[in-house]
């Protein structure tokens, strides 16, 4: 990795007259907006489908892409739907935010009425997508067919036969819920053929994307149900243990996330076949995968099925190198970011050390004391070459927020730091955006709301809670030309611009 710099926007956030940002001429807009600022790097969200909450880290699949972001004005485009239907679609009217209601009862319908008339079995190309895709793709759609027909409870609900997979049962739903099955399959199939045309114009202009993995799948996902044997379940697919992290500043009682734990000896035995297709996929949709709760894999924390809170739950040792040298094996060298935030410890340091992966680093961590972790490990000047640096990330709040946050000592600490103290504190994000833009860090990723110099209205995500996350989108206005060219003058200055077309843009 060369010395460079992006920007971390999820899809969902772009400009949108269709209430979410998709795989439309906004995206490739934005495309075309990174290369003049000279960011070599566009750092997005999992674009897998959301459920409960909204959240991209709580999916049902770890390989399905999610509907929301399917251009309609392609769909248009083919003949399938008309402008008219499209415009009469109620999306919402607030251009910085996401209606996740509004947005599932107008969107699916018309995506429906796209595949009743797209003639979708007589294409070839989808035909090849199905064979090439099975693997996955088969236990998904009928996993999101027969989810419907229970009323979209969680598969743990329905009944017997097909909650344990039964062959009969099986059977009878592949029969009986064909067509909605294929609306599926269409889904995924539209979905998959618009992303990787827009990740290819991406990669013609010189911006690499950068995926983002949860170490960890929903309990209610096609994943688990068709895969119950990787998981720690009982022999009636209930959770022995869910996942989730300790307390620390931030958490009195932690962060009790719920999802299933691994079976890592069963993966082991395996050969770790799994996880090695599951980051052969990741690879094939991105240029560069970060892989969200990095320290899971040297030590995961295991939580009682049934607890209220995190605070019972306990350290059990995870598959460390043994799962990444298997990768290695397979799959040859990778890009990939190690997430290892929060409470770092030697074996941790480690593992990371060996992978040979950059892991991140976020200034936030640096000055705030409600990080456990070591804050020294987080200031800039101990950054080393091979690491990603942050600002912040979609957990955390914005710079802006942040200041608002901490305490008159901590601020005090950041500006004397920087030996600034003359900066108003509405306009400190540009110093600090700086502050890591100059570090030895090979790769800085900002936030598009830190850029911005937006408070935490703007926050993507607050961990642990469900209801406002998620909803954050930028404004069309705001991605400037004014904004581009302090962008592209500070990557510049720091010496990030991407050597394959500074010459030109500077001429």
């Amino acid at each position: 990795m060369n010395r460079s710099a992006g920007i971390l926007l999820p899809i969902s956030s772009l400009p949108s007259k269709y209430g979410i940002g998709n795989f439309g001429k906004k995206a490739y807009e934005f495309v075309d907006w990174l290369k003049e600022a000279g960011q070599t790097y566009w750092q997005i969200l999992p674009l897998v489908p959301t459920s409960y909450g909204d959240s991209p880290y709580q999916s049902f699949s770890t390989y399905a892409g999610n509907p929301y972001f399917i251009d309609l004005d392609a769909l248009v485009e083919e003949g399938v739907l008309t402008q008219e239907e499209v415009d009469a679609a109620d999306f919402g009217d607030t251009a910085d935010s996401v209606d996740y209601e509004k947005l599932y009862k107008e969107r699916f319908p018309l995506l429906r009425k796209a595949y009743e008339r797209s003639k979708i079995s007589e294409n070839e190309e989808y035909i090849r997508y199905l064979e090439e895709n099975s693997w996955w793709l088969k236990d998904y759609a009928l996993f999101m067919a027969v989810k419907g027909r229970f009323n979209g409870v969680a598969w743990t609900e329905w009944a017997e036969d097909i909650k344990l997979r039964y062959g009969y049962a099986m059977d009878y739903y592949r029969e009986e819920m064909y067509f909605e099955i294929e609306f599926h399959q269409y889904l995924q199939f539209t979905f998959y053929k618009q992303w990787m045309k827009l990740k290819e114009y991406a990669n013609s202009k010189g911006v690499q994307l950068i995926g983002d993995i949860p170490i960890y799948v929903a309990m209610d996902s096609a994943d688990t149900w068709a895969n119950p044997e990787l998981f720690q379940l009982d022999e009636e697919n209930v959770p022995l243990a869910v996942a989730g992290c300790p307390p620390d500043g931030f958490s009195a009682t932690g962060q009790l996330w719920g999802n299933p734990l691994y079976r890592w000896d069963y993966h082991e035995q395996t050969g770790y076949d799994w996880w090695v297709k599951r980051l052969a996929y990741c690879f094939k949709m991105y240029d560069m995968v970060r892989i969200d709760h990095f320290r899971g894999f040297d030590e995961y924390y295991s939580i009682p099925y049934g607890a209220e809170t995190a605070i019972d739950g306990h350290w059990e040792k995870g598959p460390g190198m043994k799962l990444f040298r298997r990768m290695k094996e397979v799959l040859g060298e990778r890009e990939v970011v190690a997430e290892d935030l929060g409470y770092m410890t030697d074996t941790v340091r480690q593992l990371v050390k060996v992978s040979g992966f950059p892991n991140m680093k976020v200034l936030e961590f640096a000055f705030d004391s409600r990080d456990t972790g070591s804050a020294s490990d987080y200031l800039p000047h101990n950054y080393t070459e091979n690491c990603v640096a942050y600002t912040g990330t979609h957990d955390n709040e914005t710079i802006i927020g942040w200041l608002d946050s901490i305490s008159k000592e901590e601020k005090t600490m950041a500006r004397d730091y920087m030996c600034d103290y003359k900066t108003a504190q509405k306009n400190l994000y540009w110093p600090m955006i700086c502050l890591i833009m100059r570090s030895r860090a090979n790769l800085c990723v900002i936030p598009m709301q830190d850029y911005l110099g937006l408070d935490n209205k703007a926050r993507l995500n607050q961990p642990s809670t469900v209801g406002k996350n998620w909803k954050w989108r930028v404004k069309e206005e705001q991605i400037s030309e004014e904004l581009k060219g302090k962008i592209r003058g500070i990557t510049k200055m720091y010496g990030r611009i991407g050597s394959q077309w500074d010459d030109k843009l500077d001429a």
